[in-house]
């Protein structure tokens, strides 16, 4: 891609309680991370990690200085904050998107502490949603991947895997077009008469109305959308469906299951998101 992005590297979910988050996805079957601390912060996250990308619970655990963008989104309702986007070059990526015209930040320095004493550093590169269509969307390149990704922390009860899709819910994702070319270039793009494909390098971030997310999603309920635009689905692939299914039962989380074979949990059980299970391939 002309931008230098690889996919989304994680899609980040802010939650009002940071421990009461963890115990759910706990009881939906992932393995999480010890708590991350960020410098300078007062805010921590545990994360939900795969091979190639994964989730972040987010919260504020103290007083402190804290996000703007976090403040005014757990004002309103916990769910799907925004999307990291994977960089190995974030001056080039922000060069890019410079170039054309998104006004991207500064590269700017992030730390965090793994408890109870591993530094991660990354380095992210910041766009105004106001410039991407209300989507929140950022570049985050890791400068010390090794930690992150312990082999236990990998190995998830439900079997999950990675990120399949993410899906925004927009009025007219055709108008959403020409800035998802800015972001990720032309050529990632597949359009319909009703929806928008971003074909990011890894997983897909899907634009949709209320109406066509129905369609996308057909075991999860799309009647409690309110605002417009947003981020309303995250669908995660798993190992074997019907292992998911099982353990989502002994562990008394309420789903539906599509014919089709995925799995949906409603967004009062997963903090705000609509939460889908899909089958991976053999090579996931």
């Amino acid at each position: 891609m002309a931008s230098g992005i690889a996919g989304i590297d994680h899609a980040i979910i802010g939650v009002r309680d940071l421990e009461r988050a963890r115990a759910s996805y706990q009881r939906l079957g992932f393995r999480l991370t010890p708590r991350g601390r960020h410098a300078g912060w007062g805010t921590a996250n545990y994360c939900l990690m795969f091979p190639a990308d994964y989730i972040e619970l987010l919260g504020v655990i103290e007083r402190g200085e804290v996000p703007a963008g976090l403040a005014r989104f757990l004002a309103e309702r916990e769910g799907l904050l925004g999307l990291a986007l994977r960089t190995t070059d974030p001056e080039a990526t922000r060069s890019a998107w410079a170039d054309a015209g998104l006004e991207p930040d500064d590269v700017a320095d992030l730390r965090r502490l793994l408890e109870p004493d591993v530094e991660l550093r990354f380095q992210n590169v910041m766009l105004d949603p106001a410039a991407t269509a209300g989507v929140p969307l950022f570049a985050c390149a890791h400068l010390t991947p090794e930690p992150m990704r312990s082999p236990a922390w990998l190995d998830h009860p439900n079997g999950a895997c990675g990120i399949a899709s993410v899906t925004a819910v927009v009025e007219d994702p055709a108008a959403v077009y020409p800035t998802m070319a800015k972001v990720f270039g032309a050529a990632s793009l597949t359009e319909t008469d009703d929806t928008l494909a971003v074909h990011t390098g890894t997983a897909v971030l899907m634009f949709a109305t209320p109406d066509d997310l129905d369609m996308l999603h057909p075991e999860l309920d799309a009647s409690w959308i309110e605002g417009e635009p947003m981020l309303a689905a995250l669908t995660v692939l798993v190992r074997d469906l019907a292992a998911t299914a099982d353990l989502l039962e002994t562990n008394g989380v309420p789903h539906r299951r599509h014919p089709g074979g995925a799995i949906g949990v409603a967004p009062a059980h997963a903090h705000g998101v609509m939460l889908e299970f899909v089958l991976a391939n053999v090579a996931s």
